[in-house]
């Protein structure tokens, strides 16, 4: 699942990216409408987390924009305009959610799953033998719960958004961390350890790629 977080703000920013990405989503952020319309039309984005006030194009200028491109993304707004008038505009332009700053982190990320669970149904992701369930943080595995922490979570639905491909280590560090850590550090190394562990028999559904990643791999061999 990506979300794309436009805000110019860097500190609410990179809050938001944090998290998200504890709760299993991949981010990436934008901070001024342009690059906002230009990263959604060459990106396949599961949802736009919108600020309305922000340089170049403004939230209701991006909306319409990526509307007439014929996207159908969710976008859910966020503004300290309160008005009822206002919360109308934005939803005339194309935003599909509206929520006024400051906000609850619950609300957000309720008004999120919904967002979701409307636009496709990707809070699921079934992957024969493994499934997972990002909005109840549950992973299943030959029918049987895996006792994960939020972070090795985190780790697994990432590997498993990119189910056959290699995911490098400094992109695990970026969306599964989300801080910046010394390239050296062992951290991956070590949650990546852990998680074959609880796999059991099927630890070799992550594959080390010497040199490059990791791979999450559905057949063995």
């Amino acid at each position: 699942m990506r979300i794309l977080v436009v805000e110019d703000d860097q500190r609410l920013a990179r809050f938001l990216e944090r998290l998200l990405v504890e709760e299993g989503y991949s981010v990436d952020r934008s901070a001024n409408g342009a690059d906002a319309v230009a990263q959604v039309g060459a990106s396949g984005y599961d949802l736009v987390l919108l600020d309305w006030m922000i340089p170049e194009l403004d939230g209701i200028e991006v909306c319409r924009q990526i509307r007439r491109s014929g996207s159908t993304v969710p976008i859910l707004m966020l503004t300290a305009r309160d008005q009822v008038s206002e919360r109308v505009h934005g939803l005339d332009a194309g935003a599909d959610d509206y929520l006024v700053k400051p906000f609850e982190v619950e609300e957000l990320l309720a008004r999120i799953h919904a967002l979701l669970r409307r636009s496709s149904g990707h809070a699921k992701l079934d992957l024969g033998p493994l499934q997972l369930d990002r909005n109840g943080r549950r992973a299943v595995l030959d029918g049987r719960s895996l006792d994960l922490t939020s972070r090795e979570f985190s780790l697994l639905m990432h590997l498993a958004h990119r189910a056959g491909r290699i995911v490098t280590k400094s992109e695990l560090l970026s969306q599964v961390w989300s801080i910046q850590l010394d390239p050296e550090s062992n951290v991956v190394e070590v949650h990546v350890s852990r998680l074959r562990d609880k796999l059991g028999r099927r630890e070799w559904m992550i594959e080390t790629v010497r040199g490059r990643g990791y791979r999450l791999r559905m057949t063995a061999g």
